[in-house]
């Protein structure tokens, strides 16, 4: 079997290589890494061995049987039907078919299940959403979720590179690319993605929305991104309320039940974004009652937005299909 990366040389493609170096599926036999024109014919180490980077065309005439898509939703909604009706699987982490009716949106532990063998264009989540259903999945499906209230704090590396120069140069005084608007170094800016009409961003909007498409549900949600000065994990501030009763012990216990999620359960330690970096799990501390409503509680979430939050994730879906259909 043959993979293709397309956005190999992004950030989320270096992840996925570097995942996929610790441990590829045994039935993918040759790997094809895919970039933009300007890249086309660099050589890309794999393994300790070396190949040329092929355009994206070049790719499609290979016919790959699974394709990763790292490479915005322009290139996606160009691109991806092309390698589909040359019978391939495409898995797309970009914003582009997410909240198609007809496609599905998944993360493997929460409704992996659902995957059949004809989708096959499978949407990965948004990070944020992702570390937010990782969290709550289980308890929605015990304890019924009623309303969500989330803040996160996410790194400039859920941007890109040009975010991480831009935050790397400015501390340093240097001239560089404006991706933020406003300063990033020594601020936070609450302001992810772009405004819609109704005064939400377009990370909020995908926040409420996915995480509802994921879970089957119509939960109330609200939310409010903000980018933060970091280079490790995206954080989250979350408030639940619940319809059936409960205590934190059981939510603990609930939380530790589900895999893939790290719980910290002494009232007086946490995770950090920084110690999350390169970790595929997602993390979940001071989990606590929310004394001004009945029936609702605090947590903070935490997880790596290139990990957990994009490419591990998508080779989890890989490996998924793989195992039940091939």
């Amino acid at each position: 079997m043959v993979l293709a990366i397309i956005g190999s040389t992004g950030l989320v493609g270096t992840e996925i290589k570097k995942i996929l170096e610790k441990g590829a599926h045994k039935k993918i036999k040759k790997i094809l890494f895919v970039a933009s024109e300007k890249s086309v014919g660099k050589k890309i180490k794999y393994k300790n061995k070396t190949q040329k980077i092929i355009s994206i065309k070049a790719a499609i005439k290979e016919k790959p049987n699974y394709i990763l898509f790292s490479a915005g939703s322009k290139t996606a909604i160009k691109y991806a039907k092309k390698f589909q009706k040359n019978g391939g699987v495409v898995i797309d982490n970009s914003s582009a078919f997410r909240m198609k009716k007809d496609i599905k949106l998944i993360v493997p532990e929460i409704n992996g299940q659902t995957i059949k063998k004809e989708d096959t264009i499978i949407a990965n989540p948004n990070c944020s959403t992702i570390q937010l259903v990782m969290a709550l999945g289980p308890i929605h499906t015990k304890k019924e979720i009623k309303r969500i209230i989330v803040s996160t704090y996410q790194s400039v590396l859920g941007t890109g590179q040009d975010a991480v120069d831009q935050l790397k140069k400015e501390e340093k005084q240097k001239p560089h690319k404006k991706v933020y608007k406003k300063e990033i170094h020594r601020n936070v800016i609450p302001h992810c993605d772009v405004f819609d009409k109704n005064g939400y961003t377009k990370e909020e909007i995908k926040i409420i929305e996915e995480t509802n498409k994921i879970l089957n549900a119509k939960i109330k949600i609200t939310s409010t991104a903000v980018r933060v000065p970091t280079l490790g994990g995206h954080a989250e501030s979350i408030n639940i309320e619940l319809k059936k009763e409960t205590t934190r012990e059981e939510l603990i216990k609930i939380l530790k039940e589900q895999k893939g999620v790290v719980v910290v359960d002494d009232t007086k330690k946490y995770t950090t974004p920084k110690e999350v970096r390169e970790k595929d799990d997602v993390y979940v501390s001071r989990i606590r009652p929310d004394f001004s409503k009945k029936n609702s509680f605090n947590m903070w979430v935490v997880a790596d937005p290139l990990r957990k939050g994009a490419a591990t994730n998508a080779i989890q879906i890989l490996n998924l299909y793989i195992n039940k259909y091939k």
